[in-house]
């Protein structure tokens, strides 16, 4: 699937329809998000988060590398792997003990975790243009697949 973002609000506003179709059910769900700095990541993140209902200012955990959001039926992991120097790093974080049911992971640059993080159910490239951002989708599981048809049926 690929359609383009013409603002901020726009992209925010697209995250929060990729929440809004979330297959029903509790299985772990992981979304890579992939482009270059000020690519719109960060900012489909928080629009996925607000429509999770998480209130308040979000930002990217970079130098955390993650946060936790709970909601009342779920559980948000959203890493940000920008400043990862090395993959192995992410051992020491136990970021494995959060790869179970009940959870969505919101990974912005999944690449420098390779071999560190589930893989993606669901990988979201985004590209800035002069115009316009480009959001591309692809379902790499069975869940994200129905995920990618839930949204394209919903709007």
């Amino acid at each position: 699937m690929q359609c383009q973002a013409h603002s901020g609000e726009e992209t925010e506003a697209f995250g929060g329809r990729l929440a809004r179709s979330r297959p029903a059910g509790n299985a772990l769900a992981v979304l890579y998000l992939s482009g270059e700095l000020g690519a719109g990541k960060t900012t489909l993140a928080r629009g996925f988060l607000h429509a999770c209902g998480i209130e308040g200012l979000i930002r990217s955990p970079s130098y955390a590398l993650f946060e936790i959001h709970e909601t009342a039926h779920l559980s948000i992991l959203h890493a940000d792997l920008f400043r990862l120097r090395e993959p192995g790093e992410l051992e020491a974080l136990g970021l494995r003990d959060w790869a179970r049911a009940g959870f969505v992971w919101l990974v912005e640059w999944p690449e420098r975790g390779s071999g560190h993080i589930p893989p993606a159910d669901l990988a979201i490239s985004l590209a800035a243009g002069a115009s316009a951002h480009q959001i591309n989708l692809t379902g790499a599981t069975p869940l994200g697949v129905s995920w990618l048809s839930a949204l394209q049926r919903g709007g």
